[in-house]
């Protein structure tokens, strides 16, 4: 049995494909935790709506995604935890791919599938994953360099985990608003072994027209994630290609500031910080872009990524 833990914060006019679509499973055994993270749209009432008995509903002032996740960890009853974002779907065959996984490498703590991306025209797209080897199913031996040289391989809704391993490094990290999934799989990479399957089972909805798009969000200045990242360096500094990861994390904010108007200097500061931890030839081209001019800028991104 497994249990389902589902955020929810204003995500009425998704909620029900995403529950809908846990309860399509060809695996029927869990338990669903929606926790309503203080929503102020009618998604809980919706949720309510839905007579199945396996689901609970869990109410909580708004306190973050983090904090939601980790109260329906400590609320859930089995012994492995998956996570399913208000907007994402599973596939039919999601639950009975990792089930299978689970038995083909039972000593691992996190199983997980690649996904696909669904933009704002409801254009799939699956995630480019290099480095890895061929078969469909393995052990992701080395995880950091994996994450450095592709997509994100891990998404939330595309990962369960062994309750106990997930407490054991805190849970999901509270306070922090972007890029908590990520330094999770970090802090999981580094202590437990991850089995993983290329065909993806899960559907991530981006909300995007384009990876192009200006970003929604201003990273955080304080950098809380660069922050634990470097401090899990700190405690395991053998762990192979972990400082290109954290190269790479500062990377992908150079990269989000790049898209923003007037955020150049900020640019220019992630790649520094990058280049210190590891020297990809591909920021300096981050640099000579902050020198041109805004919208000259954005129609190159397009064309060049």
């Amino acid at each position: 049995m497994i249990s389902i833990i589902i955020p929810l914060y204003n995500k009425a006019s998704t909620i029900k494909n995403t529950i809908d679509s846990v309860l399509c499973q060809t695996i029927q055994d869990f338990e669903i935790i929606v926790v309503n993270d203080g929503s102020t749209d009618d998604g809980v009432e919706r949720v309510r709506s839905i007579k199945d008995p396996r689901i609970t509903v869990i109410e909580q002032d708004n306190q973050g995604v983090s904090s939601a996740r980790n109260r329906g960890v400590m609320e859930s009853k089995c012994e492995w935890v998956a996570f399913l974002d208000a907007d994402d779907n599973w596939k039919p065959t999601y639950l009975e791919t990792v089930l299978e996984l689970m038995q083909t490498y039972p000593d691992c703590s996190v199983y997980a599938t690649a996904y696909q991306r669904c933009n704002a025209n409801g254009i799939l797209s699956d995630i480019r994953i290099n480095g890895i080897a061929n078969d469909e199913v393995q052990i992701l031996d080395n995880y950091f360099e994996i994450a450095t040289k592709s997509d994100p391989p891990i998404h939330t809704s595309s990962v369960i985990i062994r309750k106990e391993s997930l407490l054991a490094i805190g849970g999901f990290p509270n306070g922090v608003h972007q890029g908590e999934d990520l330094l999770t799989w970090a802090r999981l990479a580094s202590k437990y072994k991850i089995a993983y399957c290329l065909n993806p089972q899960s559907i991530f909805f981006t909300g995007e027209d384009s990876p192009m798009d200006k970003p929604k969000r201003t990273p955080d200045p304080n950098d809380p994630v660069g922050k634990e990242l470097e401090e899990l360096y700190n405690n395991n500094p053998n762990t192979t290609s972990l400082k290109q990861y954290i190269a790479h994390w500062h990377k992908m904010r150079a990269s989000i500031y790049l898209r923003l108007p007037k955020q150049s200097a900020n640019c220019r500061k992630e790649v520094a910080i990058a280049w210190r931890w590891h020297h990809n030839y591909k920021l300096i081209l981050y640099i000579i872009l902050t020198t041109i001019p805004y919208p000259f800028r954005m129609k190159l991104l397009s064309i060049i990524f």
